[in-house]
């Protein structure tokens, strides 16, 4: 594996051929953490890990085999989180005054999940201050080009196939949806967060839910996870432009305490495979009618 400096901060797994309307984003499996980056961190490199979404890259890698690619970050959540408006930044992180373009008051920031995270975990990732310069390079350098090539390629979608349909892959806590589900027994294997139906097209939504609940998943929809900035960003069906964040239950393929994958890894991604494979073969179906009624 090269190193953190010599790596690009991220890469599009291609398929040969682009012969479907969708793009795979991963933008929280990075673990190539920077040097600087780890020697200003008070935390070990795996506690910095615990943000991370562990091998989402890898369990969603088929999406080449299917004919979409594959956008996936290099450079770790805890260093930059391009899942948040560009300048989400916490005040308190910083030596010097912030611009005045600087979103300081999301519920993100005040939480230390900012576009330049604060914690992990619960844990502050810094020993101290941070060079308000360094932390717009980040953006400038990485943030800015990730979201060029993930709006480039939504566009090039849209060019071939009409419209666009962007999965944005994460991974969650065996426990993230405990407070939201007492009444259910056993746990949450997935959850799909549309925008409470803003970011993508009701019909999309409820058939990879059937193809998922089909292969024994237990799904819910935007509960605790609605989507992020990506989904809410991208996602408008008005435009042609459809996005979907899943989470999938750590549980299910990884080990949470030592953050190796785990037996089931294998079968998750089979699984996961077999969903996406069907939704993928129904999308023309599903959105010829879609797209007569906005014409």
């Amino acid at each position: 594996m090269a190193k953190p400096a010599e790596m690009d901060p991220f890469a599009i797994l291609a398929p040969r051929q682009w012969t479907r309307p969708a793009i795979f984003n991963s933008p929280h499996s990075g673990r190539a953490s920077p040097e600087d980056f780890l020697t200003a961190s008070r935390l070990n490199p795996h506690a910095l890990r615990k943000s991370e979404d562990c091998y989402i890259d890898e369990l969603f890698a088929f999406a080449a085999d299917l004919g979409a690619p594959l956008l996936h970050a290099h450079f770790p959540r805890a260093y930059l989180d391009v899942n948040r408006e560009p300048y989400e930044l916490d005040p308190r992180m910083f030596r010097e005054d912030l611009p005045g373009f600087a979103n300081v008051s999301s519920m993100r920031v005040a939480g230390g999940l900012g576009t330049i995270p604060r914690i992990v975990s619960g844990d502050e990732i810094y020993r101290g201050p941070l060079k308000l310069a360094d932390a717009l390079l980040r953006i400038e350098t990485i943030y800015r080009p990730y979201h060029r090539t993930l709006a480039d390629l939504i566009n090039r979608a849209r060019q071939a196939f009409g419209y666009a349909l962007v999965v944005d892959c994460h991974s969650m806590p065996s426990t993230a949806c405990s407070h939201v589900t007492p009444h259910l027994m056993g746990r949450v294997d997935i959850v799909l967060g549309d925008r409470h139906g803003v970011a993508c097209a009701d019909e999309i939504v409820s058939t990879l839910e059937e193809l998922m609940r089909s292969q024994g998943l237990r799904v819910l929809r935007n509960k605790p996870y609605s989507g992020g900035f990506i989904t809410q960003n991208y996602g408008s069906p008005a435009h042609q432009r459809h996005a979907l964040q899943i989470e999938v239950n750590r549980a299910l393929y990884l080990d949470e305490r030592t953050l190796e994958r785990s037996r089931g890894f294998a079968t998750t991604k089979v699984t996961l495979y077999r969903v996406f494979a069907g939704l993928l073969a129904s999308l023309p179906d599903i959105m010829q009618p879609q797209r007569q009624a906005a014409e």
